[in-house]
């Protein structure tokens, strides 16, 4: 399909639709990280006695009609909402065509001709105008010729933004302080993290930032903002907009946001007033931790499958890759002790020249206080695993016996401890291990291994399974 020319760029309109002025006064934001946001606007406006329609345009382009309330603060018992409308009929292109069939156009086209008269017809490729209804002449003009096109007004029932339109009846005529609030979407927030990485790899200093996406067709000026960190039940979530990543910060200004229990959530509040632009990323920093406690922790898991054929059983392949972990507490004596909202911790750490290099990142859910958060950031290089079963044995109709053997190499300087996770299923016992061993739960064993450096360790164990 060809192009349409950019007719709003060009569209002289001689007439526009006029609204009752509103002044605003204030303006508060809660934005929840399930891209929606509940808005309440305070305004003012002169009201007459008896009935007044009140028009407003600059409302998020994405609202929830149904959430719409209104009322006046200066005298809601005197002042009653009859009807609320909510007007999208937005002008485009093929409407402001439609509208003006047999309407009298002016068109520029690119070879400077003009031409005047009735719009007789159109498709994707030509518009057809009559100087004369009756006698002609006809003008047949290519659209991709088109340079401009005049109307002198827009047409009834078009409109060129989202319109909330209340019919009102009022007994107290005068100013009044009225209040409009809303749900919209194309609003969300999510935390960030950024951890640098002691030199030890024995403490990591977190620092935290709220980054606010605004896409919700408005914007929002000198807003009080919150943040609902939670999840809140929606019958129908909205898709999450895309955005981009953040730079690294190494400090963080002193907390920003005031954090306090609200139902069973948590509602982060700012402490001063900020302007929210539309197709804006805002990022505030939300708090900073110098000094967190953390464990690295190497794990293996060798199996690939959850399950596998029993005459298939000399050829089934491994995972060679030993995972990197990162652990840490969050209490308030490990350095943190913070209700933690969902978010992604990207971790650096700073190489010989004191340059900060990335190391990994991985999602968090809401955490909070006093939990365990456990971060896997990457794939151990100098670490490998391979596992494979040495025997297997059919002992009874619905019992099997299975020998495994699973080698740790460690080319590192340094020894290190590898967990090595092991699954079993049905009604199992372990029959011989040679290394101590950790029932986790019902289908979960866990082996601390230790491996020196530059060495190979060969952990081998047997079980029986009943199913």
């Amino acid at each position: 399909m060809k192009k349409a020319w950019p007719l709003f760029l060009c569209l002289i309109i001689s007439a526009c639709l006029k609204a009752q002025e509103m002044e605003k006064k204030e303006i508060s934001l809660t934005v929840y990280n399930q891209n929606f946001a509940l808005v309440r606007d305070v305004r003012t406006i002169e009201l007459k006695e008896g009935l007044n329609i009140i028009k407003c345009f600059d409302i998020a382009a994405q609202i929830e009609p149904a959430s719409v309330s209104f009322k006046s603060l200066t005298a809601p018992d005197k002042c009653t909402v009859l009807e609320q409308n909510f007007e999208y009929d937005i002008v485009n292109t093929e409407k402001l065509l439609n509208k003006y069939l047999d309407r009298k156009i002016k068109i520029m086209t690119k070879d400077n001709n003009t031409y005047s008269g009735y719009l007789s017809s159109y498709d994707r490729d030509h518009l057809v105008i009559a100087e004369n209804t009756g006698n002609g002449p006809v003008y047949m003009i290519t659209r991709e010729n088109i340079r401009d096109i005049e109307f002198p007004q827009l047409p009834e029932g078009l409109i060129t933004k989202p319109t909330l339109v209340w019919n009102i009846s009022n007994a107290k005529a005068g100013k009044h302080l009225v209040e409009l609030g809303y749900i919209t979407g194309g609003i969300n927030w999510q935390a960030d993290y950024v951890a640098i990485v002691s030199e030890d790899e024995k403490n990591i200093s977190l620092n935290g930032w709220v980054t606010v996406d605004n896409r919700s067709g408005v914007a929002f000026e000198n807003a009080e903002l919150k943040l609902m960190a939670g999840d809140v039940r929606r019958i129908a979530e909205q898709p999450v907009q895309k955005r981009g990543g953040m730079e690294v910060r190494a400090m963080v200004a002193a907390a920003q946001f005031e954090e306090k229990e609200f139902f069973e959530y948590h509602l982060y509040t700012l402490g001063r007033k900020t302007s929210l632009q539309n197709n804006q990323t805002k990022q505030i920093g939300l708090f900073s931790a110098p000094k967190v406690g953390v464990e690295k922790i190497y794990t293996y898991e060798g199996a690939l499958y959850r399950w596998y054929y029993y005459d298939n059983w000399q050829n089934i392949q491994c995972n060679r890759k030993v995972a990197v972990k990162i652990e840490l507490k969050n209490t308030q004596k490990n350095g943190l002790g913070i209700p933690l909202p969902k978010g992604k911790i990207r971790l650096y750490k700073a190489d010989a020249d004191a340059t900060m290099q990335f190391i990994g990142e991985d999602i968090i859910d809401h955490t909070p206080k006093d939990e365990k958060i456990v971060l896997s950031i990457g794939n151990a290089f100098d670490i490998t695993g391979e596992r494979k079963i040495i025997e297997h044995k059919k002992i009874a109709a619905n019992i099997y016996r299975d020998s495994y053997e699973i080698k740790l190499r460690n080319h590192k300087k340094e020894p290190v401890t590898v967990k090595v996770i092991e699954k079993q299923f049905g009604d199992w016992s372990i029959l011989q291990s040679s290394h101590p061993y950790e029932k986790k739960d019902s289908e979960t064993i866990e082996f601390n291994v230790k491996v020196a450096q530059n060495d190979e360790i060969v952990l081998t164990y047997t079980s029986e399974c009943k199913f």
